[in-house]
């Protein structure tokens, strides 16, 4: 997921590959949804169909789901295999993880969640929010770490008759 997401940050291309139509809708709007409170404004294509495959060779960044019977076709791409859960990164895609500590707090949460949610034994307190929302937690919490002091960076420039605000990375 942490792939995966990254990828999406950082403006690659990703492929999921399923056999199946609902689980690709599901997982590319799923990651969109890790996504929250940014938007992805790239090429989003939940289902594509065969007719339009060449799309695959654009040279922008997107989202795309495709039946597991192209895969073939798709081999220089971020690819996930929902099917068989397997992530494949071409060896000349170069994906920036988080920075650390940020990325060991974010699999130790995710890893928190993924344990709550196999079946516990019986008697056990099942209450408490839905993995869903817990996981949409981790990465909102993980957005707020990544972006705070984010108005450090900013540099008001006040020569206008209104102020214009810049973003000023080198700070």
């Amino acid at each position: 997921v942490l792939y995966l997401f990254c990828a999406a940050l950082t403006e690659h291309k990703i492929l999921f590959l399923s056999s199946s139509y609902q689980r690709l809708t599901d997982a590319c709007r799923a990651l969109l949804a890790l996504m929250f409170p940014l938007k992805y404004s790239f090429t989003y294509v939940p289902i594509l169909p065969a007719q339009l495959l060449e799309v695959l060779s654009t040279p922008t960044p997107f989202i795309i789901g495709v039946h597991s019977i192209f895969q073939s076709e798709t081999q220089e791409l971020v690819r996930h295999h929902l099917d068989g859960g397997t992530v494949n990164v071409p060896e000349c895609v170069h994906i920036s993880l988080l920075p650390e500590p940020l990325l060991q707090q974010t699999r130790e949460a995710l890893s928190m969640v993924s344990a709550a949610a196999f079946p516990r034994p019986q008697g056990a307190d099942t209450s408490g929010t839905p993995q869903d929302k817990e996981i949409r937690a981790v990465f909102l919490r993980l957005f707020a770490q990544l972006l705070q002091g984010y108005r450090w960076c900013l540099h008001i420039i006040r020569i206008h008759p209104e102020p214009v605000i810049r973003f000023h990375k080198v700070r």
